[in-house]
């Protein structure tokens, strides 16, 4: 059983370094993506056993105050206001009458971190410390020295290592302590570091516990406040984060890196790439690019001080499940793609005569501007950064929805029509069929990767689950065929100006044209109401049956369940396979919503895939374990 602590956070600081925010915001709710990094540290204190929390106060004392009260944490919490503040040291003597008895682990209010708690109060509990200060390798911080057996030594650059018995390392901001610690603590203002050095003197033992690896940011200036939010969204596999509260940015213009807090208000005019606004502020017309934009300030940063990837001095762009490298450079002025493939990659020579090809005959895709096979790379047209899957973010109401996905199926309408009439001209592609082989490929996949691979469970029937995989690949398998864009979803087109176009069309085939449709309305990326999906079936009906000579509304319809079933286990599979194999866990996160759609898509299929049926159930009741 877990031995109780308590928990105490210093959140008294003037966060001057992070002026002017902090003129606005005290530094313990600035927001991390919507949610301030005090509500985090209480949440992830909260998974402890906990005999109490502590939050010491000074600066803008009554905005924190007034947070708590309306918190979950409210009633939970004791307070230990300062006047003046008493430092690191004074603010726990301070809270003694709170602290002692009881061991209790310091968070400093300003690192968010996704630090194991639990493992650093358990190593502090069997090893016998006065303290365990949990430290990480981060050479711009390293400060404190420890020896081999990781006991602290000392702190400061000015102490002279001790060679081959001593190193340095950081503090993280993050200690347990046993509770006779405070006796090392005088009254008044005082630092918690000559404490440590006292108490080492004394013969104590003040150990550490290396959590190098851990995400962990100290977000006390603009800049590193900036980066720790980029960081955050990268790890979640996103380039946008917009409040649902936020007005107006429907009328701007975005791209890149965005951050759009509560509150906030973005007017008609406002171009925004690589920005953070603050809640509460107006941005008005004009062109922001690298900056935190506030109530009445912006604070212009460069790329690397955002943290924005770079790499021989070009950005790296992308967060998908793709292998090949992109790369922001300049050329003849003007921003354009440098894509970089793997040796002997079979999609770089696709990727080359589609583009070619598909431009051709009118298919938006971005302008090939030079070739660099010896390299394996080429150079294309920069179409930005806002993809369809970000552009819907921004509150929007219907009409523009429903409009910009009219746009998108316009132009696979052309695909499956005006360009599918050419495809000889193009043998990389005519040859590349989605067949019965390619088909029970992605079944094998998807019984693979997520079934088997993310979710672990067992297949009672697994003939007949087989059998019916060889029905449905046979059956997908006779549909008439045209050109297939093949992974259509939201991700893969790009807006800018109100201009869809399309991306990572290397995998392009020639296989049933519902394949398409399905990928773009069934999206899991995007849950389009059914009414409305429903107009744009009829929409790409009634465009296609006057585009395409022998169009059949009733066969069209007929072949859309079948793929819609073959289309949404294919991407399950790959989201097992992404998030598993690849270590890209922000792809877990889409699993619930392609489940619901696959359940939907059984049950109505249940007649002639009884046994799909049944395992796709059971893989519903496990949704819980596979988003864990």
């Amino acid at each position: 059983m877990d031995k109780p602590v308590k928990c105490f956070i210093p959140a008294a600081g003037l966060g001057e370094r992070l002026r002017p925010i902090t003129d606005h915001i005290p530094k313990p709710l600035i927001p991390i993506l919507g949610k301030p990094v005090l509500q985090t540290i209480l949440e992830n204190v909260s998974l402890l056993s906990l005999d109490g929390i502590g939050v010491n106060l000074h600066y803008k004392r009554d905005i924190i105050e007034e947070w708590l009260r309306n918190s979950v944490f409210h009633g939970r919490t004791a307070l230990f206001p300062e006047d003046p503040i008493l430092d690191t040291g004074g603010a726990l003597k301070n809270a003694e009458g709170f602290l002692s008895g009881s061991t209790f682990l310091v968070h400093n209010s300003d690192i968010f971190t996704d630090m194991d708690l639990k493992s650093l109060v358990a190593s502090h509990f069997l090893s016998g410390n006065l303290a365990t200060l949990a430290v990480h390798d981060c050479p711009r911080f390293n400060n404190v020295a420890i020896d081999p057996k990781g006991f602290l030594r000392g702190v400061g650059k000015k102490r002279t290592l001790q060679p081959g018995t001593e190193k340095w390392t950081a503090f993280t901001g993050i200690a347990v302590y046993a509770p006779e610690f405070l006796t090392f603590l005088p009254e008044g203002k005082s630092s918690v570091v000559f404490a440590w050095l006292r108490a080492i003197a004394r013969g104590y033992k003040v150990g550490t516990l290396d959590v190098s690896g851990c995400f962990w940011s100290d977000i006390g200036t603009p800049a590193a406040y900036a980066s720790t939010l980029l960081d955050t969204l990268r790890a979640d596999g996103e380039m946008v984060y917009i409040n649902p509260s936020a007005r107006g940015c429907l009328d701007a213009e975005l791209d890149g890196y965005l951050v759009i807090e509560k509150d906030s208000m973005t007017g008609k005019g406002a171009s925004l790439k690589n920005c953070i606004v603050l809640p509460g502020s107006r941005v008005g017309k004009g062109i922001y690019k690298n900056c935190i934009i506030g109530p009445d300030f912006k604070i212009d940063l460069n790329e690397s001080e955002m943290g924005i990837p770079v790499e021989n001095g070009s950005v790296f762009i992308g967060a998908g499940g793709s292998d090949r490298k992109y790369f922001r450079i300049r050329r003849d002025v003007k921003a354009a793609v440098l894509m970089r493939c793997a040796p002997g990659g079979p999609d770089f020579r696709r990727h080359i005569e589609y583009s070619r090809f598909f431009r051709t005959y009118g298919i938006p895709v971005p302008e090939l501007i030079e070739e660099e096979p010896d390299k394996m790379g080429a150079i294309f047209e920069d179409l930005g950064d806002m993809s369809l899957y970000n552009w819907l973010k921004c509150p929007r109401d219907e009409d523009r929805i429903e409009d910009i996905y009219r746009r998108v199926l316009d132009i696979i309408i052309k695909l499956h029509t005006t360009v599918t009439g050419h495809v000889s001209e193009c043998p990389l592609l005519q040859e590349r069929v989605f067949d019965y082989d390619h088909l029970r490929w992605e079944t094998s996949y998807f019984m693979e990767r997520f079934v088997g691979g993310a979710g672990g469970m067992p297949v009672e029937n697994n003939q007949a689950l087989q059998d019916e995989f060889h029905r449905l690949a046979s059956q997908v398998n006779s549909f008439p065929k045209t050109i297939i864009h093949r992974d259509f979803q939201a991700q893969n087109i790009m807006v800018a100006n109100g201009r869809a176009r399309l991306i990572d069309y290397q995998g392009a085939r020639i296989g049933p044209p519902a394949y398409d449709v399905a990928s773009l309305l069934w999206d899991p990326y995007y849950r389009l109401e059914e009414t409305m999906r429903e107009r744009l079936v009829r929409y790409y009906i009634g465009r296609m049956s006057s585009a395409a000579e022998g169009f059949d509304e009733h066969d069209f319809r007929a072949t859309l369940l079948p793929c819609r079933l073959q289309r949404h286990m294919q991407a399950l599979g790959a989201y097992g396979f992404l998030s598993m194999v690849k270590g890209k866990k922000y792809f877990l996160k889409h699993i619930p919503e392609a489940l619901r759609v696959l359940k939907g898509e059984a049950v109505l299929a249940k007649e002639e895939y009884p046994e799909l049926h049944k395992l796709v159930a059971g893989l519903q009741r496990a949704c819980c374990f596979l988003h864990r």
